[in-house]
């Protein structure tokens, strides 16, 4: 809610230039799996509002430059604000005014990764602020669980929409599930978050995977996984062609 000293009209000024109606702010969170796009619709998102005279900011968490900044595998990259569990979404958006500078809208990529309290303060800003969130990021972990903020973004989010650009798994069906890589095999216990990246050369590593092949630990031709995943399918149809009739 707005701090002791804040007035609707002070948020009203705030998006008086953009030329849009008080009281229109909306948030919106866009999901989908690693590759499809994200930070670059982000990044694409901030510059088409900017043309239009709009001003906002942009906010990220755990990049995978590691630094505060968006970035995408196609190249791109803008400076951001790094998101940490003291940071208060309000706190930033109302120093900004204080410090003279309009705020119509902020871009937030890597939501999954913030607290579900973020996502608390991002309705607070457009309810009681007037100003856009638009949030960006993974609906899943490694073990195809909701990330807590993406689950609170499901629930608050006045949209929500899956990214449209189709990642594929390695055998050609659609990619749906982010699968974590640790020592050649699919993990299945750890630590929610855990900077990877999507090299082969990598410690901990990050493929997306259709559903079957997620669920079964297979990871394609000439991997570690698949070999383990077929020996196993393989001894289990010997154990069965082996079985006396009837069995």
């Amino acid at each position: 809610m707005p701090a002791a000293g804040d007035s609707p009209a002070g948020c009203v000024a705030a998006r008086g230039v953009d030329g849009r109606p008080a009281h229109a702010a909306a948030l919106r969170f866009y999901w989908g799996p690693m590759d499809c796009g994200k930070s670059t619709m982000a990044l694409q998102m901030n510059y088409n509002h900017a043309r239009q005279g709009r001003r906002g900011l942009v906010t990220t968490r755990i990049d995978r430059s590691l630094g505060p900044q968006v970035t995408t595998r196609i190249g791109l990259a803008h400076e951001a604000i790094e998101v940490t569990d003291a940071l208060d979404l309000r706190t930033l958006v109302r120093d900004a005014w204080a410090d003279g500078v309009r705020v119509d809208y902020l871009i937030c990529d890597e939501a999954s990764f913030y607290g579900v309290e973020h996502v608390e303060q991002m309705a607070d800003l457009v309810d009681s602020y007037d100003v856009d969130v638009y949030a960006f990021g993974l609906a899943t972990d490694f073990r195809s669980s909701l990330f807590p903020a993406a689950q609170r973004l499901f629930e608050l989010a006045d949209s929500v929409a899956r990214i449209q650009v189709e990642v594929l798994c390695w055998c050609g069906r659609e990619g749906l599930l982010n699968a974590r890589v640790a020592d050649g095999r699919v993990a299945r216990e750890g630590e929610q978050v855990v900077i990877g990246d999507t090299v082969d050369t990598a410690d901990v590593r990050y493929q997306v995977l259709c559903r079957r092949h997620h669920r079964a630990g297979d990871l394609g031709p000439g991997s570690g996984a698949a070999s383990l995943h077929n020996e196993t399918i393989t001894a289990a149809n010997l154990s069965r062609d082996s079985a006396p009739p009837g069995a």
